[in-house]
């Protein structure tokens, strides 16, 4: 059905039963997006996104990821393992070609839409090239740590509820838990290291950027 539907949308739609299988075909030749269930027969879809996501021919393709498991657990940990979307069935195959036109546009927006490099304290985040230097060192972020690392330094002083993160880096319509925005902020420090401490909670509010 996902196949059928995504056809008639005029994509190139490639289908493979498991998840050993999902590897080989994204490693042979990366794809635009991965549609990824997550009970797959062998290696589910835990293992399959983990692996695409380390290897460095397939980290920046986005996975969306496709499931009866809706609990919150179940989401963060699809988010920490660095999928962009979650979708719980049952779905709207309407509902899921938006979620994928939304995806690409975001992969496909030129660097000029971007903007220009941004230097912010020891950080320079360059959107075109997706790209972090802290103090000269590279750090490697998944697509939706480095929309909010961008949002936030972009507007350093600036407090940003939950809501607007999600809105900024996803648009309006994206439903999310705060629990899953307070997730990625978590991971992102993690990656920036002793840098994380520029991104400051303000308690009961959200996110802001050290000035």
């Amino acid at each position: 059905m996902i196949r059928y539907n995504l056809a008639k949308e005029g994509y190139t739609v490639q289908t493979v039963a498991t998840g050993e299988k999902a590897v080989k075909a994204a490693r042979a030749n990366p794809p635009d997006l991965v549609v990824l269930d997550l009970m797959l027969p062998g290696m589910d879809g835990w293992e399959v996104c983990k692996i695409l996501k380390n290897d460095a021919k397939t980290r920046h393709v986005p996975i969306i990821m496709l499931t009866a498991k809706s609990e919150d657990t179940d989401v963060v940990t699809g988010l920490e393992l660095g999928a962009e979307d979650y979708i719980a069935k049952p779905f709207s195959p309407k509902v899921l070609i938006a979620r994928i036109r939304a995806s690409l546009r975001r992969r496909k927006k030129p660097a000029a839409e971007e903007g220009a490099t941004l230097r912010a304290h020891e950080l320079v985040i360059n959107p075109g090239r997706h790209e972090v230097l802290a103090a000269g060192k590279p750090i490697e972020l998944t697509f939706t740590e480095f929309r909010i690392l961008l949002l936030l330094a972009g507007r350093p002083g600036w407090v940003f509820s939950r809501y607007q993160i999600v809105e900024g880096i996803r648009g309006e319509e994206y439903a999310v838990t705060d629990r899953a925005v307070d997730v990625q902020i978590v991971g992102l420090r993690k990656k920036l290291g002793r840098f994380g401490k520029y991104i400051e909670t303000v308690r009961g509010v959200g996110y802001r950027f050290q000035e």
